[in-house]
């Protein structure tokens, strides 16, 4: 649009790329990027982390003498790197812990930040020759809900204080609540019940996992998409699980596939029958098949979709890359970082990856060319995306999915079968997951930046200082997680790392169980054709109702708030800052928890509890007690959401 303007002109060149604004930036990129780590592999989920740290930009930097709005921006720019590349390192790396014959001792701190490196830098240079066609000549098209709001609220700064408060607030909430259920034991982390195997509704399973993180997110995405995924836990933990169960009291053989882990019954010495199996077990040797058919045809169905926005962003970007002036653009507004220096990045990059000693990928020079032009489809796919629907909701897990296929078949068409070619396909799908998720949060940064008048060149520089300070720290919350707990474990569960191990050892040793996930796939296509669009609904199909549940409950109380006409909250609304707060806080003593794990700490920290035990008892009065406390946290959410911030 020729005649924007931006709400700082070009024709101004205010303080921008300054020290305090890239060491906040630095600051807030660590932290946001740790707890999305460990969000990440608790949950399998991410939000959007741009709008609390604009928020708590504006209220830190007034400390230090105030601040102009593009050094806010900056701060936020920076600061969202992280988020954006912790997500997509947990989606796929972990998976390397249950690739064979490697497992845990190929996933190792300088493998895990090489990968994260190059696909949030990739993700970056990527999205330069994308910006004139995405950004600037559709300002009008396209929304970048949360770029948008978050220009708002740098532009509203005054407030950044009373913002502020309410980010500051929901992360104390957090802290305080997983502090004293986790670290504490105080009240229990979880409630619930399961049916005995001898009733009628056998190991019908309902839980709820009370964690100030989980509500938060439900309260962000909002009751449509919440209900949804826990529409799928319900099909799969209220549903198929009894139905396995009564029908196996009648198979007196054990019924293939059998989950590995539970190969054996330590009881009688032979394979367990589904009639000895609890729900756990149940889960991880059949359903868990039938959830990875239905995200991997909902995530194709999604990519199939966009195939006409797909074509269209491809030629808009092609031919904006021959026009691209690079750094020497007219205007201060108009500088972008060189385009000799991108191509050159991509290039040094792909060689990186042949010749860097022990990644998978290395001395294979077939790996890098698949990352470069899967690299760039996939982030042009999730620039648009994100424009239209924002990045918490970005399917990245499904466009993961179409690359490991697609990577694979290749694989399989060449000749390059079994576990030995599984890592180089995860590292193709990782880096490219990683490089598509910093891609969409790059545009809403970039959009940001378009409405507040930044300069481009420094927006993409800090997201490259952003990819490589965050990167640091990734790399060990995600080690020291697995080393406390194991990831995928019930504690950090890694969903979708497992869900991608599952679709790689299943192609490439060509034993994937396919009636059980042809099960999924027609679930989620009956889902379509029914006029519901079943991403959320198959990632709720895969993950515990524990884990759905208590989003469930956040979109509920979004709502609430939500109610009355014309009171729809908006992506900077009290509430939603609130719960961003939450997420955060509640991530944070997470981490904690794993240091005093891991410190041998905990267990006379956890005595304290013993003091109390009517919260805590594995009783009905503990299971109503902490149920009634998860219910007041979400009143509180909902009356801190009720409140003005005008």
């Amino acid at each position: 649009m020729s005649d924007w303007k931006p709400y700082v002109p070009p024709t101004e060149s205010p303080a921008e790329f300054t020290a305090k604004a890239i060491g906040l930036g630095i600051a807030f990129g660590l932290l946001f990027g740790a707890s999305t780590v460990y969000l990440g592999l608790r949950a399998g989920l991410t939000v959007s982390a741009s709008i609390p740290i604009a928020v708590l930009a504006i209220s830190v930097l007034k400390r230090f003498g105030g601040s102009t709005i593009l050094e806010n921006n900056i701060v936020q720019t920076i600061g969202s790197a992280g988020e954006s590349v912790a997500g997509g390192v947990v989606f796929t790396i972990p998976a390397l812990i249950f690739l064979m014959p490697y497992g845990p001792d190929y996933f190792t701190y300088v493998r895990i930040t090489m990968l994260t490196l190059a696909g949030g830098i990739l993700g970056v240079l990527m999205m330069v020759p994308l910006r004139r066609a995405l950004i600037v000549k559709e300002h009008g098209t396209l929304p970048y809900p949360e770029g948008t709001a978050c220009a708002e609220v740098l532009v509203a700064g005054e407030r950044g204080g009373r913002l502020a408060a309410l980010v500051f607030g929901g992360l104390g909430v957090g802290v305080l609540w997983k502090s004293l259920s986790w670290i504490f034991n105080l009240f229990r982390t979880e409630v619930g019940y399961v049916m005995p195997r001898t009733s009628q509704f056998p190991n019908a399973t309902m839980a709820v996992d009370i964690s100030p993180e989980y509500l938060g997110v439900g309260y962000v995405i909002g009751p449509r998409i919440a209900g949804t995924m826990v529409a799928g836990g319900v099909l799969a933990w209220l549903g198929l699980l009894p139905l396995l169960t009564i029908l196996g009291q009648f198979i007196t053989e054990p019924f293939p596939p059998i989950h590995p882990n539970f190969a054996l019954n330590p009881a009688t010495g032979r394979p367990f029958l589904i009639s000895e199996m609890d729900p756990g077990q149940l889960w991880s040797a059949y359903i868990r098949y039938i959830g990875a058919g239905a995200v991997l045809a909902a995530g194709i169905i999604t990519l199939v979709r966009t195939i006409p926005t797909i074509v269209s962003s491809a030629r808009g970007s092609l031919r904006d890359i021959t026009g691209a002036t690079g750094v020497g653009g007219t205007t201060r507004t108009e500088r972008d970082i060189p385009m000799p220096f991108v191509l050159g990045g991509c290039v040094l990059l792909a060689l990186f990856l042949v010749v860097a000693p022990g990644l998978p990928t290395q001395g294979n020079v077939f790996a890098a060319l698949l990352i470069l032009v899967f690299g760039f489809f996939f982030a042009t796919v999730s620039s648009r995306i994100t424009g239209i629907i924002g990045s918490s909701s970005n399917p990245i897990s499904g466009m993961t999915i179409a690359t490991l296929i697609l990577t694979c078949l290749l694989f399989v068409a060449l000749g390059w079968t079994g576990d030995i070619y599984s890592p180089i396909a995860l590292s193709v799908g990782a880096i490219v997951c990683i490089a598509a998720a910093n891609a969409g949060t790059t545009s809403q940064d970039l959009k940001t930046g378009y409405i507040v008048g930044a300069t481009p060149l420094y927006q993409q520089i800090g997201l490259i200082i952003g990819v490589v300070t965050s990167g640091l720290i990734i790399g060990v919350t995600t080690l020291y997680m697995h080393q406390v707990f194991g990831i995928g474990s019930q504690d950090v569960p890694a969903p979708q790392a497992t869900l991608m191990s599952t679709i790689i050892t299943g192609l490439l040793n060509q034993d994937l169980p396919w009636g059980l996930v042809l099960v999924g796939i027609f679930i989620t296509v009956t889902l379509e054709l029914c006029g519901v669009h079943a991403l959320s609904f198959a990632v709720g199909l895969y993950l515990p109702i524990a884990t759905t549940a208590p989003i469930f409950v956040g979109g509920l109380v979004r709502a609430w708030v939500d109610r009355g006409p014309g009171t729809v909250e908006s992506d900077a609304g009290a509430g939603t800052l609130f719960s961003s707060g939450l997420i955060a806080g509640g991530s944070i003593a997470g981490i904690l928890f794993a240091i005093l794990v891991g410190t041998g700490a905990i267990a006379p920290l956890a005595a304290i509890g013993a003091a109390f035990p009517v919260f805590a008892q594995d009783s009905v009065v503990g299971q109503i007690a902490s149920a009634t406390l998860f219910g007041a946290l979400a009143v509180i959410v909902a009356r801190m959401a009720m409140r003005k911030v005008q």
